[in-house]
């Protein structure tokens, strides 16, 4: 992500130029992949694919079928890079988080609001994350 870090020196106009660029490459999930991931998961795909994602440290959200996880940081530039790369995959995927972000920390609530719950494209997303998160700016 060293574009990222020059952008950011660069100022406040080169970065909405960079991102703009990289969105325009992006390539959307068709409608009809994207209808198949809506759904609420069942009880048997919940066995399956959230134990992985609960030994990773996400957690259910009190109250919501939700999943949410708390990121930490070097440095803002480092969290923002991999909120970038996330950003950009969730644009891809048509699906974006809920997500806050101070400094370093970058707290992260995925559901599908089309169904109002958990979904296979949650699991997409949060994997994406997990690897978003290991991997150097």
């Amino acid at each position: 992500m060293r574009w990222l870090t020059l952008s950011l020196t660069a100022g406040s106009r080169a970065l909405p130029a960079l991102l703009s660029a990289q969105a325009r490459t992006l390539v959307r999930t068709p409608p009809s992949q994207m209808a198949s991931q809506s759904h609420w998961l069942t009880p048997e795909e919940r066995e399956q694919l959230l134990p992985e994602l609960k030994a990773a440290g996400w957690e259910d959200v009190e109250d919501r079928d939700a999943l949410f996880k708390e990121f930490s940081f070097v440095n803002f530039n480092q969290a923002f890079g991999f909120m970038t790369r996330v950003a950009l995959q969730a644009e891809k995927m048509n699906h974006h988080p809920e997500w806050f972000n101070v400094y370093r920390k970058v707290q992260i609530t995925l559901l599908t609001h089309d169904c109002g719950g958990l979904s296979k494209k949650d699991i997409k997303l949060a994997k994406f994350i997990e690897q978003a998160a290991a991997s150097p700016n």
